[in-house]
């Protein structure tokens, strides 16, 4: 257990933090799996910036590592265009 009080305001300020990226990773897990299931193309584009975003937001907040963003970025910009 945490001896000083600011050791204390640490371990809250991280489990904040936890949560909160926790959400917003499974957030956009969530809308990928929308994205994919999609077969609409015009429905696609319009998913397809909203994940690209979200992605990004998690790379830049370092939630994801950006290699792994670029990665599912372009995955999905791929699986979007090969829609008929």
């Amino acid at each position: 257990m945490a001896n000083h009080k600011s050791a204390e305001k640490r371990i809250r300020a991280n489990e904040t933090k936890r949560v909160r990226n926790r959400y917003q990773h499974k957030t956009t897990r969530t809308q990928v799996k929308k994205l994919l299931e999609t077969t609409k193309k015009a429905e696609a584009q319009v998913l397809l910036n909203a994940v690209t975003a979200m992605i990004d937001k998690l790379a830049k907040k370092n939630i994801i590592h950006w290699k792994k963003a670029a990665n599912q970025k372009s995955r999905l910009t791929k699986r979007v265009n090969a829609l008929a």
